[in-house]
């Protein structure tokens, strides 16, 4: 596949300005709504082929994510687009200041295997609705899912518009040495440090999504039965592939006892078998064999069990943790979930703060100065007080991480912005302009220009 050339062609179609026309957005938005609408059926299956995803979850997880962001746009696209009038200083009156968002031009989307539809086509909608071309690259892991997003979009999407690339290491090697205006990219912290990278080299601004260890904090002040709950469904969703889940639990020593047996009765009550509708299998062998290197059999508190001929893993609770064992350092990504314990709830959240910075955390309490604490003491891309993962279904909300779990956000508004560009401008009236600024200089104009300054 010539890629140099799909992107010279998008770079010919966007210098057409075509795109800049927000009826041309909406159309095209419009018709990316309807063909997933209607080849709702090849997705479920691509998605099930790849990792056994039920159709509930991939609809309430994938789709209807891309729909409702479809729907967001086209609402509010006119309003998003006006340029926006801004106060002006003393020194530019009479002027009127304006910020206009304007496209980046031609966009790179390189999307993750765990939400396949989600994490390609969300960043592709907003690369849409604010007026860019995309190439899409999503990931190959999930192999079935990418061939559906190619057929669906490459049969019925101008090429020189929005092309979804196939391919693996080698196709995404020669597409990043390429000059995007914007590149968008989710993953893990290792590939984006290539990304990163490649792009710095055609001085490209850069999205970057990853992940990183997401703590969830338990502490005496929480609704033990809402917390265990709400843990349970986040962190084993999509058999715990998902860059928001709880990696760790971190509960206060003194109700640790409890609180485990809760947890296992919700594990237990939501019934994770191999073959339940709700629940996936590990995406590939690679990902099993990592997985299961870090289930210990003396630290397992409920499950452990697997099978690698149907790459499924138990949901597996892990006690006795330290800080310096092999599943607390790195992203887990996975269905085991490690839990440590704290005797000072202040002690914890330093603990927390000289970790890398997690793209989620979450507080279980009902106490105000340990919610005000937590908000306050941590750095994280975003999260919950008394749930998880539920803050990226909120549209008003910035979605993305810092530090080492991202750079860059979007979801609603702030994903327009991050594929545009806010620029300024001053228009000035042609009369009733003093010399101020103009030679020659003299003690008189010095004294006004502090003034106007």
């Amino acid at each position: 596949m010539n890629f140099e050339k799909i992107l010279a062609d998008q770079r010919t179609f966007f210098n057409s300005q075509k795109t800049k026309s927000i009826k041309f957005r909406k159309m095209y938005l419009e018709k990316l709504r309807d063909l997933i609408i209607k080849n709702k059926e090849l997705l479920y299956e691509a998605i099930y082929k790849d990792f056994g995803k039920s159709r509930f979850d991939t609809y309430t997880t994938e789709i209807s994510f891309i729909l409702k962001d479809i729907d967001f746009y086209l609402k509010n696209l006119n309003s998003l687009s006006k340029p926006k009038k801004v106060k002006t200083n003393l020194a530019n009156q009479l002027g009127t200041s304006k910020i206009h968002s304007e496209p980046l031009g031609c966009t790179l989307v390189i999307g993750a295997w765990n939400y396949p539809y989600q994490l390609s086509l969300s960043p592709l909608v907003t690369s849409m609705a604010a007026g860019n071309t995309c190439i899409v690259k999503p990931s190959e892991v999930a192999e079935n899912t990418m061939k559906a997003m190619a057929k669906i979009i490459n049969e019925n999407f101008p090429n020189d518009y929005i092309f979804v690339a196939e391919g693996a290491v080698e196709e995404i090697t020669e597409i990043l040495k390429l000059k995007f205006d914007k590149i968008f990219f989710t993953g893990s912290t290792k590939v984006g440090q290539i990304v990163y990278e490649a792009a710095a080299k055609n001085l490209t601004p850069v999205t970057l999504e990853l992940g990183g260890k997401s703590p969830a904090i338990v502490t005496t002040n929480a609704d033990f039965e809402i917390a265990a709950k709400r843990i349970v469904w986040g962190k084993f969703l999509n058999a715990g592939q998902t860059c928001v889940a709880p990696d760790y639990i971190l509960v206060d020593e003194k109700v640790k006892d409890s609180f485990l047996d809760t947890l296992k009765s919700y594990i237990q009550k939501f019934n994770y078998q191999p073959d339940s509708e709700h629940y996936t299998k590990i995406i590939n062998r690679r990902n099993f064999d990592r997985l299961v290197n870090f289930i210990e059999k003396d630290k397992i508190y409920f499950g452990g069990t697997h099978d690698a001929q149907k790459l499924y893993i138990e949901p597996t609770i892990l006690h006795e943790i330290s800080w310096e064992e092999a599943v607390m350092q790195e992203e887990i990504f996975g269905p085991i979930l490690p839990v440590l314990t704290f005797n000072n709830f202040n002690e914890a959240l330093l603990k927390i703060s000289e970790k890398e910075k997690p793209l989620a955390a979450y507080l279980f309490t009902n106490n105000s100065e340990e919610k005000e604490s937590f908000t306050s003491k941590i750095s994280f891309g975003g999260g919950c007080i008394n749930d998880v993962v539920m803050h990226l279904s909120n549209e008003n909300l910035p979605f993305g991480g810092v530090g080492n779990s991202g750079i860059g956000n979007y979801h609603g508004k702030f994903g327009f912005e991050t594929f545009s560009h806010q620029k300024a401008v001053l228009e000035r009236v042609n009369w009733g302009e003093p010399d101020l600024k103009y030679p020659p200089y003299t003690e008189k104009k010095m004294n006004w220009i502090k003034k106007l300054l």
